[in-house]
């Protein structure tokens, strides 16, 4: 068994019609179906699902990125878990990538892919949102994407900043980093403080995954705005729970006491415009399993339009969540119908 988990990289159960694939180490709910042949959208209708496996997972220049990219270890205690990506995590993965290399296309670094069918303007910055609902492993598909991405020589040698909003997810996600280290090529780091985050940014040359909470790029008091850190252009901004706290583009006038007492006023920026400011010819891109879009708040205005959605109901076809069933239900109301005379007379008589 252990010389076979060296070399097997995924395992396919199928009955003839039916069929899933999962890692050695998966238990029987971790064997998925695998629904796509070129990309998210390829949903063929065949008669048995084991035909858009084999078109799809062993089509040998899809199976070559998998087997490089979408395959990762996990220690538990002393047992090593082999996790392999579904076909959600594995298209969204390739899509976001594409986008990224466009969205970073200045000054030569990336250069423009013209098969890619979303709308993402070259040079813009903006790589857009993976919207995948929850409990589809995000994790996994950034750690992925960190993977390709890295590896991209468009991109010469990357500094990627993953950017959480709570200090639990950041230590949980950097934790999922490192134990894939060996799929990422280097070992993660983690700003411990706000000027640790800067001498970090400002030192770094290239290369290099660099974890931080969002509120290490808050600007202080006296500051207009945040000082930038660096303007390299391979610098990739990679936001986890990307609907929560990374807006803030427009200012709010705030009043607020100095160190010497005095009351003062200026006009304040949320985390987005901070990370702009601090890290200007960066590219961004945020994961969500909840995007929202509102008249100050919208994730799609912030990173660009969606480059792969995977939505509850793809999650209940698969077969990783249970049904969600809503009830309407009447509140029951005791109406004391003499007094409701009253008050219609009193309301028809004014």
């Amino acid at each position: 068994m252990s010389d076979l988990f060296v070399f097997n990289e995924a395992v396919v159960i199928s009955d003839g019609i039916n069929a899933r694939v999962g890692s050695l180490t998966a238990s029987k709910e971790r064997f998925m179906p695998w629904r796509t042949v070129a990309n998210e959208d390829d949903k063929p209708l065949f008669e048995y699902r084991l035909e858009t496996l084999v078109k799809g997972f062993f089509k040998p220049d899809l199976l070559l990125d998998y087997i490089r990219f979408f395959v990762l270890f996990e220690q538990d205690g002393d047992k090593t878990i082999k996790k392999i990506a579904g076909y959600h995590q594995f298209h969204a993965v390739r899509e976001a990538v594409k986008a990224t290399l466009i969205a970073a296309q200045k000054q030569g670094v990336a250069e423009p892919r013209a098969n890619y069918a979303n709308k993402v303007e070259a040079g813009s910055g903006k790589a857009g949102v993976v919207w995948h609902t929850q409990g589809s492993g995000k994790s996994i598909s950034m750690v992925c994407y960190a993977a390709k991405l890295l590896a991209q020589p468009e991109m010469n040698n990357p500094t990627i900043v993953v950017v959480t909003d709570r200090n639990d997810l950041d230590g949980q996600l950097f934790n999922t980093f490192s134990m894939a280290s060996d799929a990422l090529k280097q070992t993660p780091v983690q700003a411990a403080d706000r000027d640790d985050l800067h001498e970090i940014l400002a030192s770094r040359q290239s290369g290099g995954i660099i974890f931080t909470t969002v509120q290490k790029f808050a600007s202080l008091a006296d500051e207009l705005s945040h000082p930038v850190l660096s303007e390299r252009h391979n610098i990739v901004v990679v936001s986890d729970e990307a609907h929560r706290s990374h807006y803030g583009d427009k200012a709010k006038l705030v009043t607020y006491t100095d160190k010497n007492g005095v009351e003062k006023s200026k006009y304040t920026f949320g985390y987005s415009k901070h990370l702009r400011d601090a890290l200007p010819k960066a590219s961004f891109i945020g994961f969500t399993g909840t995007p929202i879009s509102a008249e100050d708040k919208d994730t799609r205005a912030v990173f660009g339009d969606y480059v792969s959605i995977y939505d509850i109901q793809d999650a209940v076809d698969d077969g990783s969540t249970v049904p969600i069933y809503y009830e309407s239900r009447l509140a029951k109301l005791d109406i004391n119908q003499a007094q409701l005379e009253l008050l219609n007379d009193e309301v028809e008589g004014n």
